[in-house]
């Protein structure tokens, strides 16, 4: 019954399904849908209507991958019913006392059990801690469907490596892990991902040790780029500039090149939260992993009080000052504003008594407006700003030049707060800025 899954999926006797066609499940989806029959299913409508008119507001596959796909993009569930491999690719992010929020993942399991087959496979794709997919899950599945996993349905899972905004780094150039329940199920599943992973994939001996590599991949990222940040903070209080520091250590061989900065979106900034949960119900606080993650949730307030710091500096009046913040979304040339450090800077800001402007030509205005009430100020009416703070260097900013600059400042001294690090420290220096970076 499942051997021969993969066959009439390459025949298009039987149909794949993604379900959520967000920055992770859309590529995924895209990239399927030129070998095999896809049903791509979202209980987003409008971002299906956005989909079927060939417009694409995650800016990962471009408008005429979706013109010229033929997958079906659809809103109603009963077309699941016409699918027998099905990946869920939902996302998964954390309440504001960091635990998990697995509601999106237990939803797309309600749905789709409602809806699976005899003989069908279900392979999770979203970031969770080991042992979601077969504890939680496969209650639901099995719940809903009234079927029995492993004798009626089989699963497996396949953590998401896409990079958002990341046109080297794609699903077909990055080495998928897969995993299955059983030997059987592992083999099926990595064929049908070999389909569309030009690099292959890598055979995870359980679906544990799969959604362990996932969590850890991340939070393995989010300390080191914490410890820059440590450093960052240190090196300030020294007069150091922690670029020149990081510059001249990376001229070791093994030394790791990390940057400090603001560490949010839908993965690396969530993911270490997952784990942490999960060795906490196993009775181990995490020491080093938490750590980090306190380090970088208060980046933001330290840039905000770097701010203020510099107003006072610089004999301008603080309650009130007109700060512009260019860049909203979690990282650069992409229009994701999910779980953006940004934000921390602005609500910081506030307690100050100054609302800042901000303006993002790639950010996704709806999404801004309808996560955090945020409305962008075109780019043409940033004028006569106290301080400038360039929280993301889209490409669009770093084509901009000293003049560029000048035009978004009055009267006084000009400061910028230049969070990355993109601009030439010494030439804005000897222009007559005060110049400040992570």
């Amino acid at each position: 019954m499942y051997t021969e899954l993969y066959q009439k999926l390459i025949t298009k006797e039987e149909k794949l399904s993604v379900i959520g066609l967000g920055y992770v499940g859309l590529p995924i989806a895209i990239a399927f849908a030129k070998k095999v029959s896809v049903v791509g299913f979202d209980v987003n409508k409008r971002k299906m209507e956005l989909y079927q008119s060939g417009i694409d507001p995650t800016n990962e596959v471009g408008e005429e991958a979706i013109k010229k796909t033929k997958m079906e993009f659809t809103a109603e569930e009963i077309k699941l019913q016409e699918a027998k491999f099905h990946i869920v690719a939902v996302p998964t992010p954390v309440n504001k006392d960091h635990t998990p929020d697995l509601i999106p993942v237990k939803q797309a399991a309600t749905i789709l059990g409602k809806n699976l087959r005899k003989g069908s496979i279900v392979v999770f794709e979203s970031t969770v801690y080991p042992g979601v997919t077969e504890e939680v899950c496969v209650p639901i599945l099995e719940q809903e469907s009234g079927l029995k996993c492993g004798r009626e349905f089989k699963i497996g899972y396949s953590p998401e490596r896409i990079n958002p905004g990341d046109r080297i780094h794609r699903l077909e150039t990055i080495k998928k892990i897969v995993s299955g329940m059983d030997k059987e199920t592992l083999e099926i599943v990595a064929k049908v991902y070999e389909l569309v992973v030009e690099v292959g994939v890598y055979r995870a001996e359980s679906i544990k040790v799969a959604e362990a590599a996932k969590v850890i991949e991340n939070s393995q990222r989010d300390i080191n780029i914490a410890f820059m940040n440590e450093l960052s903070i240190i090196f300030h209080k020294m007069g150091i500039d922690t670029k020149a520091v990081l510059e001249a250590a990376g001229t070791k061989w093994n030394f790791l090149c990390f940057y400090p900065g603001l560490v949010g979106g839908h993965c690396i900034g969530v993911d270490p939260y997952y784990l942490t949960y999960r060795a906490e119900q196993m009775g181990y606080h995490s020491q080093v992993i938490l750590a980090g993650r306190q380090i970088n949730d208060n980046m933001g307030k330290y840039i905000a009080e770097n701010c203020v710091k510099h107003l006072i500096a610089a004999d301008k009046a603080v309650r009130n000052a007109k700060v512009a913040i260019l860049g909203f979304t979690f990282k650069e040339n992409c229009p994701d504003t999910r779980n953006t450090k940004v934000m921390d800077i602005v609500e910081e800001l506030r307690t100050y008594g100054i609302e800042p402007f901000l303006t993002d030509p790639r950010a996704d205005r709806e999404e801004a407006k309808r996560l955090y009430q945020i409305q962008f100020v075109p780019m043409e009416e940033m004028k006569e700003n106290d301080v400038v703070i360039l929280a993301v260097p889209h490409k669009e900013f770093a084509e901009m030049d000293l003049n560029d600059f000048d035009s978004l400042f009055g009267n006084g001294k000009k400061v910028i707060l230049d969070i990355k690090g993109l601009l030439d420290r010494k030439k804005y220096e000897e222009a007559g800025y005060v110049y400040w970076r992570l």
